[in-house]
């Protein structure tokens, strides 16, 4: 039995031009031409083909055309208009995945009206990192759809996350079932790596010499000369699928209402549009719900702990101000020691007058500072430099006894009140017991992971990672190991634990499996692992950055073996 293909368009003769559709579902394609030449038009026919045979794909719709195909075709149409059925962020990005892959519901996921270039960005990688993902396992073909694809991956500067992300897809997607379809009207600002390694192309009119040359390297002197000539909706096909290649085609017009068309000066007609399922609705809807959620519990942790640099500020202004107390007092010891009571009470006079300016100086001083709230990681490690305050709070505790003795000399010499020794201890041990107690709760925050383990783990890094490690071991060893991880908050449990959770005896192969799949975790530095045999320790480290490391390394040597 043949493989099922699609009617895109006819050839020169007239004959219907078919494309086989699993090579489409899993290929990479490229599409090409000036604006009106008919390129869009070409990618919604084949969409359209697609969504008519059963088959969901997912759009990333740079100018919101794409939300035509719900007049005939239910597709949930997502972005941060108000036309779209629901407004997501980045946080939804496995999700939509899902529904796409795995529920084969059809997604537009319109990034036009962000008005946060990153947070758009963030979006299409994170969305096209869950597609790669989840096909390791579904191993579905899926067409992934990218508009201006020279968005994301431009002729010439470094790549960032979705570009990168994109190239992925491009080179290994369709050993998973994940292909890649790219438009733009500019080839010559589309990364050129990417443009020869598809599998299909489709060249409708270009003028621009930057462009033709694009053509001519590709395909050849006379395309690069006829694409110049081509009428509106034709093209040139450069495929293995065509007996005959390159082909010109005309393809045929969209069935679907064109929303990228320029409007013109007549009357506009309503569209109606399919709606989607609520219940797919009702549950992004919550996932947006519990984004709102985290961000205010972040924002009121943020408060607390400015509050609590402000009171610890405070306290240590008041444990300064102790401190030259007893200096000063020592110093009217001194003093007092080599006068009369006469000239010792204008000295203390004196010196109580200097010490209210110096009281009244700080005051003004505190009163004018400004509070800035730095990064939660900063903010945390500036307070180890506040444990040097408790060695100064110890020094102060072990002059206390010359502090006492010069308070009661001032007393029986200059007859004034300093309000007793054994009340400045109990000052200065106050504002000490205090500092402590605030360091002691801000010690608890540094201690708590950045990531809880539930962010850890779903984290697109560490999910990178765990794929990885899944490659080079048992992939039922490494869910084991993270299984019970997760009931153990963490760990650290032993291998023999691991077993019998499994119901598994704790003998020699076991234990060497479940040993393996845990280092290959540890090399991506998802876990720690100490001991040897059954009593060896596994446990979850959650350091984020050590991950990111790792997979940028790794990465990085992949890239450059692709090179050479």
């Amino acid at each position: 039995m043949s493989d099922p293909k699609i009617t895109v368009g006819t050839d020169t003769s007239g004959e219907p031009t078919r494309l086989p559709i699993v090579d489409i579902l899993t290929g990479r394609a490229f599409i090409t031409g000036k604006s009106g030449s008919g390129k869009s038009n070409s990618a919604s026919v084949v969409i359209e083909e697609l969504l008519s045979e059963g088959h969901a794909v997912l759009i990333v719709d740079a100018d919101g055309e794409y939300r035509g195909l719900k007049e005939q075709y239910e597709v949930l149409h997502v972005g941060a208009g108000e036309a779209c059925d629901l407004q997501v962020g980045p946080e939804h990005s496995g999700r939509l995945a899902e529904i796409a892959l795995t529920q084969n519901v059809p997604v537009v996921l319109d990034v036009s009206e962000y008005l946060d270039d990153e947070e758009a960005r963030t979006l299409v990688q994170r969305t096209t990192d869950a597609l790669y993902k989840k096909e390791a396992d579904q191993r579905r073909p899926f067409l992934l759809v990218v508009e201006e694809v020279h968005e994301y991956l431009p002729e010439g500067p470094a790549l960032d996350d979705v570009g990168q992300t994109l190239i992925r897809v491009a080179k290994r997607g369709r050993k998973r079932g994940l292909g890649l379809m790219g438009i733009s009207q500019r080839p010559a600002d589309v990364k050129k790596s990417f443009i020869t390694q598809c599998d299909w192309l489709v060249w409708h009119r270009l003028t621009w010499d930057n462009d033709t040359k694009v053509v001519r390297r590709v395909v050849g002197s006379e395309a690069a000369s006829a694409v110049q000539d081509l009428g509106d909706g034709e093209s040139i096909v450069l495929s293995d699928w065509l007996e005959e290649s390159p082909a010109l085609v005309q393809w045929r017009r969209k069935d679907t209402v064109d929303l990228g068309a320029t409007p013109g000066l007549g009357e506009t007609e309503d569209v109606e549009l399919k709606g989607i399922s609520s219940d797919i609705v009702s549950e992004l809807e919550e996932i947006s719900r519990e984004e709102e959620r985290r961000q205010d519990r972040i924002a009121s942790l943020e408060e607390e702990l400015e509050e609590a640099h402000e009171r610890i500020s405070e306290l240590e202004g008041e444990l300064e101000r102790a401190q030259d107390m007893s200096d000063m007092a020592k110093q009217l010891a001194e003093g007092l020691s080599q006068t009369g009571p006469e000239k010792g009470s204008e000295a203390v006079s004196e010196r109580l007058e200097r010490l209210q300016d110096k009281v009244q100086e700080e005051r003004a001083g505190r009163r004018e500072a400004e509070s800035d709230l730095a990064e939660a990681q900063a903010r945390i490690e500036d307070l180890e430099e506040k444990a040097a305050q408790v060695e100064e709070a110890r020094r102060l505790e072990e002059h206390m006894d010359d502090v006492a003795e010069a308070a009661r000399r001032l007393a029986d010499i200059a007859g004034i009140e300093l309000g007793g020794d054994e009340r400045l201890r109990q000052r200065v041990e106050t504002l000490q017991d205090e500092k402590r107690r605030l360091e002691e709760e801000l010690q608890g925050t540094e201690d708590e992971p950045l990531l809880g383990m539930k962010d850890f783990l779903e984290h697109q890094d560490v999910q990178r990672a765990i794929d990885r490690a899944k490659e080079a071991e048992s992939e039922t060893q490494v869910r084991r190991i993270l299984t019970a991880l997760v009931e153990d908050d963490g760990g650290p449990v032993t291998i023999e634990q691991i077993c019998r959770r499994e119901g598994i005896k704790p003998t020699g192969g076991n234990l060497s499996r479940i040993r393996s799949a845990a280092d290959h975790l540890a090399k991506w530095a998802i876990v720690a692992v100490e001991g040897s045999g059954k009593g060896t320790e596994i446990t979850l480290r959650r350091d984020l950055q050590a991950v990111q490391d790792e997979v940028g390394r790794a990465e990085s040597r992949e890239e450059l073996k692709d090179v050479i």
